[in-house]
């Protein structure tokens, strides 16, 4: 029986991991997790995180729906370090162990691929987890316009996100395998079939 692949997706904004992961899904039928949906499911109204948050933080953040306004909590973390921690504490193990829970019940599927993608894997110790990392690796100033092109983000914002990232010789370290992504979607492909070879 063919033995699912975990693979960890790194890289910083703008180098196209995204794409990435659609090519997975669609020619490679992969089980895609993103942590960030993860950890919304999480934080939603009967998810596991929901009333961790809401008992650290208080009413207040709560829409009348009483969903979490997720802009007022990520403004509240933005400016005070202890309740980022606070709020990391409640979120980063419920998210590990639901992403823990989708790769065992892909790989009991058979599954071929699992692609993680995650803004922190490397920090947060999903090494353990993942049979390779991958590096999604695009020249600085390719990110730089993708940032402005595809999110309308001004340089300033962009500045502010590429500082707050992992260096390239980070990631270089951290990786497996490196998927260069400086051009066309056709030549990405390529890169993962050669990459999976």
């Amino acid at each position: 029986m063919h033995k699912t692949k975990v693979i960890g997706v790194i890289g910083g904004a703008g180098c196209g991991k995204s794409e990435l992961l659609k090519i997975f899904a669609g020619k490679y039928h992969a089980l895609l997790i993103i942590a960030d949906d993860v950890a919304r499911d999480l934080s939603a109204p009967g998810g596991k995180s929901y009333e961790k948050i809401v008992a650290a933080f208080g009413t207040d953040i709560l829409l009348p729906d009483r969903t979490i306004n997720r802009q007022k909590l990520a403004e509240l973390v933005f400016h005070h370090r202890e309740m980022l921690e606070t709020l990391n504490q409640i979120v980063h193990p419920d998210v590990r162990e639901e992403i823990e829970r989708r790769i065992g019940e892909g790989s009991s599927q058979g599954v071929p691929y699992i692609v993680l993608e995650a803004a922190l894997l490397v920090e947060c110790g999903y090494r353990s987890i993942c049979d390779e990392f991958w590096y999604v690796h695009a020249d600085e100033q390719v990110r730089r316009e993708r940032m402005k092109s595809t999110r309308n983000y001004t340089d300033e914002k962009v500045d502010a996100i590429m500082r707050n990232q992992l260096s390239e010789a980070e990631f270089y370290k951290n990786c497996d395998k490196v998927v260069e992504n400086n051009s066309t979607i056709e030549d990405l492909e390529k890169e993962i079939d050669k990459n999976l070879n």
